[in-house]
């Protein structure tokens, strides 16, 4: 599945990307009939829910680069940043992304668009300003890998139903909390059916939501470790992606609260997600893979042990020479 001759498909996150698609397919059913019960016309419904789908799948990458103030760059702007992509590009032997630059002091980069030919790889001032040249190589090589897995258009599909599902529970939430009072007189019995119904579709909107959030957490931590692998065998350096995880993980602790909160909305899509304090700490601290954990399950990355874990093994089997 993936576009590079030299990034390997990962079965694991193809499975995966399969098995979240189907479960949305159920989703997206369920909640077309529920609102079936309230709209009555299966093709208003088909409208909403598709034109929603559209905007976000076609305009995810103008989305995301509007949200996060970034700009794309031409190579005369930034030489440095683009030597960089067109070298893991050869290496990868994969088409060139778009490359940006976000205005943004959080220690960050991601990829975005709605498929390898559209995609955008992006890295944040922050991210350039504090890395060393080869470990910004090493995070772009796990964005640019996000793109040849193709797991950038899933993760946009993934979120959409949550977003709809959100939507819908506070239009229903807002219409009976402003609109629930005005039925009585002769009409008490339909309106009450009707406030039923409208109970019945905030319930299923939250189930949704709530089912497809934790669909779209499970495969984001999965799609970061098969990045971090294949960007790492990409460049044959674990250890350069390992520094480079360390020190932007410390980084996010120097971060202003208010510039974390911003990108907060974005953590699915970012190399590291952006949290401080205690959040950094949460997020940080894991069981290694054996064990389970509550909290776990609404991160949108493995923690950083985890992940470090993982290229840790992978510079035993690439043996010293890397």
């Amino acid at each position: 599945m993936a576009l590079s001759h030299n990034i390997k498909p990962d079965r694991g996150l193809t499975t995966r990307m399969l098995m979240t698609g189907f479960f949305l397919v159920l989703l997206y059913a369920a909640l077309i009939g529920v609102l079936f019960l309230v709209l009555k016309s299966l093709l208003l419904i088909l409208v909403i829910a598709f034109g929603l789908l559209f905007c976000q799948y076609y305009f995810s990458d103008k989305i995301a680069m509007f949200a996060m103030h970034a700009k794309e760059v031409t190579p005369q702007e930034a030489p440095e940043l683009h030597g960089v992509v067109d070298r893991l590009c050869a290496l990868a032997d994969m088409p060139k992304p778009r490359v940006a630059i976000a205005q943004t002091d959080v220690p960050n980069a991601f990829a975005t668009g709605r498929n390898p030919r559209a995609a955008v790889v992006c890295a944040t001032s922050g991210l350039l300003r504090r890395l060393d040249e080869p470990e910004v190589e090493a995070v772009l090589a796990h964005e640019i890998s996000h793109v040849a897995h193709r797991d950038v258009a899933v993760m946009t599909v993934a979120s959409g139903l949550g977003m709809i599902a959100g939507l819908l529970t506070r239009v229903m939430f807002f219409s009976e909390l402003f609109g629930g009072g005005g039925r009585g007189g002769g009409r008490n019995n339909s309106g009450g059916q009707l406030v039923l119904i409208e109970m019945a579709v905030m319930l299923v909107s939250i189930v949704v939501y709530f089912v497809s959030f934790l669909l779209t957490m499970a495969l984001s931590r999965y799609r970061e470790l098969a990045a971090d692998r294949s960007g790492a065998i990409l460049i044959g350096q674990p250890s350069l992606l390992a520094s480079a995880l360390i020190k932007i993980s410390g980084e996010m602790g120097r971060v202003p609260t208010k510039d974390l909160r911003a990108a907060e909305p974005f953590n699915a899509f970012f190399f590291v997600p952006a949290v401080a304090g205690q959040g950094a700490q949460d997020q940080n601290r894991g069981q290694g893979g054996g064990g389970f954990s509550l909290a776990g399950l609404f991160r949108t990355h493995p923690t950083l042990e985890r992940r470090l874990e993982q290229l840790s093994e992978l510079q035993r089997e690439l043996g010293p020479a890397h």
